[in-house]
């Protein structure tokens, strides 16, 4: 059997042994040297395919090597460390070839410390990447417009250029659409001008952007032309394919981030790229792959060109935002966090290595601060709290958790450090949201007994019919949204205390509390359980998330929200009710409180399609304040006061009212192990 420690390697290679870790599920062990990876992936419970019994005939199982030096892991991860291609490897690539790089892992043996990589289309259960088009009335002004005119033919008595004429046409039959009187192009555009003049018959369609520059001529009439409206998450990437002239979406696609492989969280990929020289041009590389992978997908889903393309938007957050700009991110691994630029980008797609319409244009969204980015300005621009005088909580859930807090008066943001744990990551059993994981979770308060809820299936694991479904996918871990229920449920029914310790006394009650070590551990399902390291994980987390919160309130001098809006892929499939009972979020009317989804996506989208909210958010970041939580004394008290479950001195009114909590454990155990005591929870109605 393997073992593994929490941050880095158990043993090294000169022991006989070699730690691997393998991305993006973050699962880790020590195996002696000379075990398969395929192997070693199985021993941890890592979703590898594989169909031919290891014998390098089906391919399925391909993974890939990530060099480097990877400090959050302690590993030196070298080619050195896998074995030669075998007999059937070589065999395998020259039959069917291997993308370069790409090891089976059932003919490849650990020869040293490794960190290995599991393409998607290796893993039997696929991520699900939650990053829909969210419904949105969006004004319709987009930068790039069409125009169908026929063009005067070239005359020996009157000498002109094709491009002149094309320009007095433009003015001539579209007199009331602001066309300027200096309409200018790019060198692209003069390369096919006189190709498509002569192959339309003299009639044309113009793609103009803001009305003054030509970026596309098409022979004859051409009636749609797209926009992508990309969300860069430092988990997950989203893409929209936008009809420009209608807004309707015409295809949507995600991927997980391929940059994982670097590191699960921002700062451990700042710290690759600090430790691998060259780094930052390899993590730019991959998240422009990525970019051109949805620009294709979501074409191919729609039935156009990628040519069709002129526009594309992108946000992310600052160190996202720079990787795909090409700029070092390293400025911002330490303090001051100074960004290279905050304002908003314009430049040609083709320049960041996105092919699309030879003259396309690629639009990044301003940056907020060092820690705070083009997303969450997305997310302003689509919630608008700069429109409210209600105090609006914005919460952008994800590895690092991005706050606003304001209304029409003045607006807060912030960022804090919540790191992959909601996401599944630093959890015994935790995954991402894929087939066979756990979304949903409820604890009987009388028997202790859970049931529960996995995607992919119909039905409760307590209804008729769950095992003739779920042998499909199995039960295979637990996800974030799963996660959080079952703590909350935990803490509920008296399983889990205040202070965030699991009730060993408890066992008198149910044998799913079970003696693990010192501590002790909550056994949901046969294949899954809850241990103390898992519940400190998202203590931390949380802690975090609601510290950052708590800061921007004292900043503001206010002690209550007006409401709370939860953004982002996984904010949009947490129970808010749950979320308040964990202390996630602060106290407020459940019915104030909502998810509003890919909202980074939806401000994207909202900028494509309208040349204003460009404008109107370019204007509104700049007065937005910046707080760094790094350098505030108060965010480690609220922190130390944010461990307890929902919080240590915060009475939560309005959540008391909708469900019964516990009572406090002491507060100086909150974030102890605990006695043990036993006290029993009951639910509230």
């Amino acid at each position: 059997m393997p073992t593994a420690g929490p941050t880095g390697p158990a043993s090294n290679d000169e022991a006989g042994e070699a730690f691997v870790v393998f991305t993006p599920s973050g699962r880790r062990g020590t195996f002696p040297i000379g075990t398969p990876v395929l192997q070693a992936a199985r021993a941890l419970g890592v979703d590898i395919d594989s169909v031919c019994g290891g014998r390098g005939i089906c391919g399925r199982c391909q993974v890939t090597l990530s060099e480097g030096s990877f400090t959050k892991f302690q590993v030196d991860s070298r080619a050195a460390n896998l074995s030669d291609p075998a007999r059937n490897e070589l065999r395998y690539r020259d039959k069917r070839g291997l993308a370069p790089g790409r090891r089976l892992s059932c003919s490849t043996q650990l020869l040293g410390n490794a960190v290995i990589d599991v393409p998607e289309t290796s893993q039997v259960h696929r991520q699900i990447v939650r990053k829909r088009a969210e419904v949105r009335a969006i004004e319709i002004n987009p930068i790039h417009k069409l125009h169908y005119v026929e063009v005067r033919q070239p005359d020996m008595h009157e000498p002109s250029g094709d491009f002149r004429r094309l320009c007095e046409s433009l003015r001539e039959q579209w007199p009331d659409w602001g066309i300027a009187d200096d309409v200018t192009c790019d060198l692209p555009v003069l390369g096919y001008l006189q190709k498509a003049l002569r192959e339309g018959d003299w009639k044309v369609t113009v793609c103009l952007r803001e009305g003054r520059r030509v970026t596309g001529v098409w022979p004859g009439f051409k009636g749609k032309i797209y926009g992508l409206a990309v969300d860069i998450g430092s988990t997950t990437m989203s893409a929209h394919l936008c009809d420009l002239a209608t807004g309707e979406v015409a295809a949507s696609s995600g991927v997980m981030n391929p940059q994982i492989r670097f590191g699960e969280d921002l700062m451990s990929r700042v710290s690759y790229v600090m430790m691998n020289p060259g780094g930052e041009v390899e993590l730019t590389k991959v998240v422009r792959e990525a970019v051109n992978h949805l620009s294709s997908q979501v074409a191919q889903e729609a039935g156009i060109d990628v040519e069709d393309i002129v526009d594309l938007v992108f946000v992310g957050n600052p160190i996202m935002h720079h990787l795909m700009l090409g700029i070092d991110p390293t400025e911002l691994g330490g303090a001051p966090f100074a960004l290279a630029i905050d304002t908003a980008v314009n430049v040609h797609a083709g320049e960041l290595g996105i092919t699309l319409h030879p003259d396309a244009r690629a639009y990044g969204l301003p940056c907020i601060a060092g820690h705070v980015g083009a997303d969450t300005a997305a997310v302003i621009l689509s919630e608008g709290p700069h429109h409210q005088d209600e105090m609006t909580l914005i919460v952008d859930v994800g590895t690092n958790a991005e706050i606003v807090l304001g209304n029409r008066q003045r607006l807060l943001a912030a960022s804090s450090p919540t790191g992959p744990a909601f996401e599944g990551a630093q959890i015994t059993c935790g995954q991402r949201a894929a087939p066979g994981a756990i979304e949903r979770v409820r604890i009987d308060p009388e028997t202790l007994e859970p049931r529960f809820k996995v995607i992919g299936v119909d039905v409760w694991s307590d209804e008729d019919g769950f095992q003739s479904e779920a042998w499909r996918t199995g039960v295979t871990g637990i996800c974030g949204s799963g996660i959080i229920e079952v703590l909350a449920e935990m803490v509920l029914t008296g399983l889990l205390k205040t202070d965030g310790t699991i009730d060993g006394a408890m066992a008198a009650r149910t044998p799913r509390i079970e003696s693990d070590g010192r501590t002790f551990s909550y056994r949901l399902s046969p294949e899954v359980v809850i241990t103390q390291t898992d519940v400190r994980a998202i203590q931390l987390a949380k802690a975090a998330l609601y510290a950052g919160a708590a800061l921007l309130m004292d900043k503001l001098g206010v002690e209550t929200v007006d409401r709370i809006i939860l953004a982002g892929a996984f904010g949009s499939h947490i129970d808010t009710k749950y979320a308040m009972i964990l202390g996630m979020i602060p106290d407020c009317r459940l019915d104030k409180v909502w998810s509003v989804g890919n909202a980074a996506g939806t401000g994207a989208r909202m900028a494509l399609l309208n040349a204003e909210a460009r404008r109107e958010i370019e204007r509104v970041v700049r007065r937005v304040e910046k707080v760094e939580t790094a350098v505030e004394p108060k965010f480690q008290e609220h922190f130390i006061d944010a461990m307890a479950l929902p919080h240590r001195t915060a009475p939560f009114p309005n959540l008391s009212a909708a469900v019964t909590l516990p009572e406090r454990s002491d507060p100086a155990e909150a974030g102890s192990e605990g006695d043990g005591r036993r006290r029993r929870r009951r639910r509230g109605g």
